[in-house]
Parts: structure tokens; C-alpha cells; sequence
């Protein structure tokens, strides 16, 4: 691995965060920017001009996807790329995405200070509504890259308030003319995206590099389960069609189900809605939802067959109704092992420690997989905590992260 003394330059890069955070920032030091809303009009602006500013060659695609290029000796090479997203939750942190691409803008900068020329072109890629807080479906700008939606499928879809992505993309500025997926050159030769854990494994551990090799599978369902509405009082136990009752086995048959498959196994259920809601009258029906993850599409599968199972036992015993609707469905993701490779290659000849983890969360490099060799770079973030405004991660990992990455794409950039 060449230039294997090359560092980034740790303090620009921090401040960078910190610059980017203070475009809706919200009150207890978190940022609130939501897709294609004008916060994140000020912050792709932003970006796009410190790209500008390092030399970068910045152009826009049909669902407001950003790439912003540096040119390679090879013009026959293919670009190696890095990215993540800049839009947050409601009550988001500083870091998650927003590390990913001020990471990649920092190799650009680092290399430019170093009048390095690579032989592979690099590009960092700013996707479109990544948290699907705004817009569903979520990861949306790296789908449609990918190819898993379809643009106009993609500029088709309403907020709340009944307005579309493609009207937004238009207002903020970011609708692009250059067709979705398409990559100048062709396809990339690898892909790497650098993101906080959003977990508490590295930090448990002591370690300031997660060495990623995939990414779980999600499996998401709605569920009604259908009782009768009846009077609190009046009502013999024995004789009720208690459907909070019912709902309540079920949501503890998702946890026995999801240990059952540990220690990469995950049952949540986040949701729950009960009604008629009230205190003197036994619940006549509950919705809630499950959330299954794990680390094999086999294992998925035994989850959703324990699922469907128990679900339909559960209700037999307790006299109420079970309808199981699936809404969303991701195959495990499993990275390009040289990729992989090099990421742990980086890490080691940097003297960092760092174990291989799996990612539990949805990221845009899952979709990019599907279409180019990935890998990501894991670095911790204070207790676990993500998609919180307290979010929160130490310089001195956020510089290890970073200069992984750095060597990481040398590596294959030439």
C-alpha cells in the first residue's frame, strides 16, 4: 500500500463537522435538517463549494444525487468512490452520514495538500434522503443509483403535506440532468463509505475501527390483531377477546425469537397502537409493528417462519385475530471481500486496533453493493447512541476513521 505515511489533517476535519452542524442545529446541540428542505439546501451548498474549493468537479443527478470528482492520470481508469448523506433525523446527531462525506472531502483536501495524483479518478457521492424521514422509501438517492427504483418513481413520491420529491428537488435547486447510475468512465472500482458505529460494540470493546464486513438483512411486518371492545367490569376474564393481551405474548414471542438466532438475531417492536385506547375498556384492537434483522437471508427466514407461527398460535389462545402484512424487506448484505481487505490492511498499517463487525443498520453502501465492490469503516460513537441529538464522537476517532479510508481508497486508486 503506497504513501502509508500520508495523514489527514484531523483538526480541518473536525472543524468541518462542526461548520456543517451549525446549518439547523437544533437547541441541545443536534441538527435538524431534512430532506430537501432549505437547511438541507444551505448544507448541500455548502459542501458543494468547499468541493469547488478543493478542485472537484461537481455535477447533479436526476434524483439530486451529488458527485463531486477529482481526476485521475488514467483516463480509461474507473472512479473509486466514497460518500454517505447530509440529511438527519427530525433530532439527529453531527455525525451520522455527515462524517462519511466530510471524511471523503478530507482525503481529497489531504491529497491536494501532498500534490498526490492518483491513477483512478475519486469521487465523493452526497446521496439523496438516506433517513427517509421526509420521503419514504429510505436509502432513496442510492436505490435509485443502484437501480432498485426507478427515477421517476422516485421523484413521484409525497411528504405529509402532499408535496413530491421531484417539485422539491426543483425548489432546493438539486434536480440534476445527468441520468441516475450512470458513472463517468462507467461503473466505480470500489466503494467505501465511512460511518459512526450507531452501536455500542466498538466501544464496549475499546477500539476505534470497526473493519466492516456486512450488513444485516431487515425483514419489516404490520400487524392487526382483532378482539372485541368490551366494559372493563361487566366482563368475566375467561370471556374476553382481549386483543392488548394477545398483542403482548406477541411482542415477547419477537424477542424469544430474535435470541433464538443470537448473537446476530434482532426482533423490535417499535410501534404500537391500541384501541379504542381507553381506560375502562378492554382493547378491541392493536397494531404494532416488528422490525427482524439478521445476518443471513436463512436466518431471516427462520424468523419470519417462527413469526407467522407463533403469531397464529398466540392467537388461538388468547380468542383474537392475527393479520401479518410484510412492508419492507432487505437481503443481507455481504461486502466485497478485497474491499473488506483493504480496510483491515489500512487499519493495520496504521497501528490501530479494530475488530470485524457487522453493521445492524441500513446504510446507502448496501445498495451500492449491488452495483460496485464495497466496504465501510466503523468508528465509535459515544454509548451507542445514534439518531439522537446528543450523538456524539471523539476527535481522535473520527481521525482514525478517516485517514483508514484514506489509505483505503489509495490502495485502490493506484
Amino acid at each position: 500500500m503506497a504513501n502509508v505515511g500520508l495523514r489527514i489533517d484531523g483538526a480541518r476535519l473536525w472543524r468541518s463537522l462542526m461548520d456543517l452542524a451549525r446549518i439547523g442545529a437544533t437547541p441541545k446541540g443536534g441538527v435538524c435538517r431534512i430532506a430537501l428542505t432549505d437547511a438541507d439546501r444551505a448544507g448541500r451548498d455548502q459542501v458543494a463549494a468547499w468541493c469547488r474549493e478543493a478542485g472537484l468537479d461537481v455535477r447533479v443527478d436526476e434524483v439530486g444525487n451529488m458527485f463531486a470528482r477529482r481526476p485521475g492520470t488514467d483516463p480509461q481508469a474507473r472512479a473509486v468512490a466514497t460518500g454517505s448523506h447530509i440529511d438527519t433525523q427530525p433530532s439527529g446527531g453531527k455525525f451520522d452520514g455527515n462524517f462519511g462525506v466530510l471524511a471523503g472531502l478530507e482525503v481529497m483536501r489531504t491529497l491536494n495538500d501532498h500534490g498526490i495524483a492518483t491513477r483512478a479518478p475519486l469521487e465523493v457521492v452526497v446521496w439523496t434522503n438516506e433517513e427517509g424521514t421526509r420521503f419514504t422509501p429510505v436509502m432513496m438517492g442510492s436505490g435509485a443509483f443502484a437501480g432498485v427504483f426507478l427515477p421517476d418513481f422516485v421523484r413521484a413520491q409525497v411528504d405529509g403535506a402532499g408535496l413530491a420529491v421531484g417539485d422539491e428537488l426543483r425548489r432546493i435547486g438539486y434536480l440534476g440532468e445527468h441520468a441516475c447510475g450512470e458513472v463517468p468512465g462507467g461503473g466505480y472500482a470500489a466503494y467505501f463509505e465511512a460511518h459512526i458505529e450507531q452501536g455500542p460494540v466498538l466501544e464496549d470493546a475499546g477500539l476505534p475501527i470497526g473493519v466492516v464486513s456486512g450488513a444485516l438483512g431487515q425483514r419489516w411486518f404490520d400487524v392487526t390483531v382483532t378482539g372485541m371492545d368490551a366494559h372493563a367490569g361487566p366482563t368475566p376474564m375467561a370471556l374476553r377477546r382481549d386483543a392488548m393481551l394477545g398483542a403482548a405474548r406477541m411482542v415477547e414471542a419477537v424477542h424469544r425469537i430474535a435470541l433464538a438466532e443470537a448473537p446476530h438475531g434482532r426482533g423490535t417492536v417499535g410501534h404500537l397502537q391500541v384501541l379504542p385506547n381507553s381506560r375502562n375498556v378492554i382493547p378491541g384492537e392493536v397494531h404494532f409493528s416488528v422490525d427482524l434483522r439478521n445476518l443471513t437471508d436463512e436466518g431471516l427466514d427462520r424468523m419470519e417462519a417462527a413469526l407467522r407461527t407463533q403469531l397464529v398460535q398466540i392467537a388461538g389462545d388468547t380468542r383474537v385475530a392475527v393479520e401479518l402484512r410484510q412492508v419492507v424487506q432487505f437481503d443481507a448484505c455481504h461486502f466485497d471481500a478485497a474491499c473488506v481487505a483493504s480496510v483491515r490492511r489500512a487499519a493495520e498499517l496504521l497501528g490501530l486496533p479494530h475488530m470485524d463487525v457487522v453493521s445492524g443498520a441500513g446504510h446507502d453502501a448496501v445498495y451500492v453493493a449491488q452495483v460496485a465492490p464495497t466496504g465501510m469503516v466503523f468508528v465509535p460513537c459515544k454509548d451507542g447512541i445514534s439518531h439522537n441529538e446528543i450523538e456524539n464522537a471523539l476527535p481522535e476517532h473520527i481521525e482514525a476513521g478517516a485517514n483508514v479510508l484514506l489509505l483505503a481508497m489509495l490502495e485502490r486508486a493506484g
